[in-house]
């Protein structure tokens, strides 16, 4: 059974109110090693194949109802910008079908859907015929298109002429005021700026109000949690199945760790294969990290831990993680200082605290002895993506001196559903009384 499925918006919603359905969806492309392979497969008569398969999508089911907020999550390679451009009908599967009630509008990659060569005024109008909206009903849009986009003299001016950020303010507009059923976004809003984002996510939820569908592709796992009723994990090309948005955010934390399993593996397998192999090799080193020191310490592991003590490299605001760091010495050192400092991705030190600060004496040092220290820290920072730096330093003839540090060695990134002002949350307590 091959090909897509798509229903009219005139036509009735099923019974079960189904906006989205695949079943068995598959993709497969061809892949050739030179040209002249692919010339040879034309005029081959016989069982001979000169390319080799590449599943970009293989045996994906899942619905979508109406109303829902449905996201999709997965690694770069996953397998996400396919499915969203055979949902938008512009890729063709190889196997399986894609049913689709009601009208689309579909935000994907940046450089889509526009004609670098019209403006932006005749975009707009092309992209309403395309998506079956009559001259007459987008003349009566185009006022709040214009408004919402905010672009200024430019909706006059060739598109190729625009910033990534004007594309996609304009795209989206006139995505959110065609009517549609469905509303697709393909992590096109990260070019955006805050305040604009800010608008974006309060159109979804009108949409949500109205009881229209949006399916968001995203790498913040904030808005996952925030918006998403329900949550496709993908992983090369492979479904992990249908998880509500926390369960979904969770498996995504362990994909980046290289820690998902098959379900034949047990958690304590592979709570095991954490403890007997290295922290740091779960880990994306930054090629541009600082290593210094004099070498009398070394730092040989490090990592980030979740509330129940499983290696990740996402935490949730307000629970309760560990920082760890293991030492070996070669020498004995007395009273090493264990440190940790985090920045954001702008280099400004956000935080960081020291064995010395929390008052921590640590005399049992000596050559070949390994130390472990462990930071156990509530989550208190903004959601967003950070820098950790590691440092084993002391002081010897009252002198400072560096033993070994790691400058802006692994990112983590911290999530949350509540956005606050600055780096950290206060966790105020609001009351508000009726004076007269």
């Amino acid at each position: 059974m091959r090909g897509l499925k798509r229903q009219g918006r005139d036509l009735q919603m099923s019974s079960n109110n189904i906006a989205i359905r695949s079943q068995n969806l598959t993709k497969v492309y061809q892949i050739y090693e030179k040209p002249t392979d692919r010339l040879k497969q034309f005029f081959s008569f016989d069982k001979r194949t000169y390319y080799r398969e590449f599943n970009a999508l293989h045996d994906i089911n899942f619905e979508v109802k109406q109303g829902q907020t449905f996201g999709i999550i997965g690694k770069n390679g996953s397998g996400k910008s396919t499915l969203l451009q055979m949902l938008a009908h512009t890729l063709t599967p190889t196997q399986g079908t894609i049913e689709v009630n009601g009208r689309v509008a579909a935000l994907l990659e940046l450089g889509s859907g526009f004609n670098p060569e019209y403006t932006g005024r005749e975009n707009v109008y092309l992209n309403g015929s395309i998506l079956g909206v009559s001259k007459e009903e987008m003349d009566t849009r185009f006022a709040e298109i214009e408004r919402f986009a905010d672009i200024g003299e430019f909706i006059d001016q060739p598109v190729k002429t625009y910033s990534s950020g004007m594309y996609v303010r304009l795209a989206f507009a006139v995505a959110i005021n065609v009517d549609a059923d469905i509303l697709i976004i393909d992590e096109a809003l990260a070019v955006g700026d805050v305040f604009f984002q800010l608008k974006c996510y309060k159109k979804f939820e009108e949409f949500k109000q109205q009881g229209k569908t949006i399916l968001l592709v995203t790498h913040d796992l904030s808005s996952v949690i925030k918006y998403c009723d329900n949550v496709l994990v993908l992983n090369e090309g492979e479904s992990l199945g249908v998880h509500d948005a926390k369960q979904a955010v969770d498996l995504f934390k362990k994909l980046m760790v290289n820690l998902h399993k098959p379900a034949i593996a047990t958690t304590e397998q592979v709570k095991q294969e954490v403890q007997l192999g290295e922290w740091k090799r779960f880990y994306t080193i930054n090629s541009e990290h600082l290593d210094y020191g004099n070498s009398k310490a070394k730092i040989i592991d490090f990592g980030l831990f979740d509330e129940f003590n499983e290696l990740v490299t996402t935490i949730e605001k307000g629970s309760e993680c560990l920082f760890k760091i293991r030492v070996q010495f070669e020498e004995r050192i007395d009273f090493p200082i264990f440190a940790f400092t985090i920045k954001d991705l702008k280099g400004t030190e956000i935080t960081g605290t020291n064995t010395m600060i929390e008052n921590i004496v640590i005399d049992n040092t000596g050559q070949g002895r390994i130390l472990e220290a462990s930071f156990r820290q509530t989550m208190n920072l903004q959601a967003g993506s950070y820098l950790l730096s590691l440092g084993c330093t002391g002081f010897e003839a009252g002198e400072f001196v560096v033993y070994h540090r790691l400058y802006d060695i692994i990112s983590f990134q911290v999530i949350s559903s509540k956005n606050i002002v600055g780096y950290f949350d206060l966790n105020s307590k609001i009351e508000i009384s009726t004076l007269q």
